[in-house]
């Protein structure tokens, strides 16, 4: 048999191409959940209360600090112990979002801290509300410097996806092994997923540096104005 057969390479375009789209809905909808989630944890524990601040920085820790393929493993399999019945999807795209919820946090938290303390003074001596406050100074200044550590975990997020398969989400990689264990030839479209997952990698990175240097560039247009 030789190492590479083109033949098989459109055989195998089917299942990649449904996998495909499973992995970026995948990566898309869970993002999604990580970026929203990851502020809202960030605004918590910046949060006066110190007993609500020291509670969520605890659950942080907790997430980061165990694995994704474990959390996920809780939810969908021991989760209907308790009643808790998730579909697969669900439970996937869910724990992955939270899981890079607790990284996103505390991306948006240095940039929080990283605001000038003037700033906050002259919103106190301004008497403008809390909302605000982080409407319209703190996080306008706190978010364009952190766009790509964010991209960072999307694109990172993205390479994770493969774990879902595990709780029998068909995603791109699950799909090139179906093909693979139904011709008992692997090597196209195992190649194939990884070529698809380093293009998409570098086109996603490429994207955020550009949107990284667009929101800077507006960032200082702003100020000297």
């Amino acid at each position: 048999m030789s190492i590479w057969d083109w033949s098989y390479v459109w055989e195998a375009w089917p299942y990649l191409y449904r996998g495909a789209i499973v992995t970026v809905q995948a990566t898309v909808l869970s993002f999604a959940i990580a970026v929203v989630l990851g502020l809202i944890i960030a605004l918590i524990r910046q949060s006066p209360n110190r007993y609500v601040s020291t509670a969520m920085t605890e659950i942080v820790e907790f997430i980061r600090s165990t694995p994704l393929l474990l959390q996920v493993f809780f939810v969908y399999f021991v989760g209907p112990q308790f009643g808790i019945l998730i579909p697969a999807w669900t439970a996937g795209i869910g724990m992955l979002g939270i899981h890079y919820a607790a990284y996103c946090s505390e991306v948006y938290r240095a940039g929080i801290l990283a605001v000038e303390e003037g700033q906050w003074e002259a919103c106190t001596a301004l008497n403008l509300s809390r909302i605000r406050t982080w409407r319209t100074i703190i996080l306008p200044q706190a978010i364009p410097p952190i766009v790509p550590a964010l991209g960072n975990y999307f694109v990172g997020m993205f390479k994770e996806t493969p774990i879902l398969a595990a709780i029998a989400i068909l995603e791109m990689l699950q799909q090139a092994k179906i093909f693979g264990a139904n011709n008992y030839r692997y090597t196209e479209a195992i190649v194939m997923v990884g070529f698809f997952f380093l293009v998409f990698s570098l086109a996603a990175s490429a994207i955020v540096q550009s949107v990284s240097i667009w929101l800077n560039r507006r960032y200082r247009l702003q100020r000297s104005t």
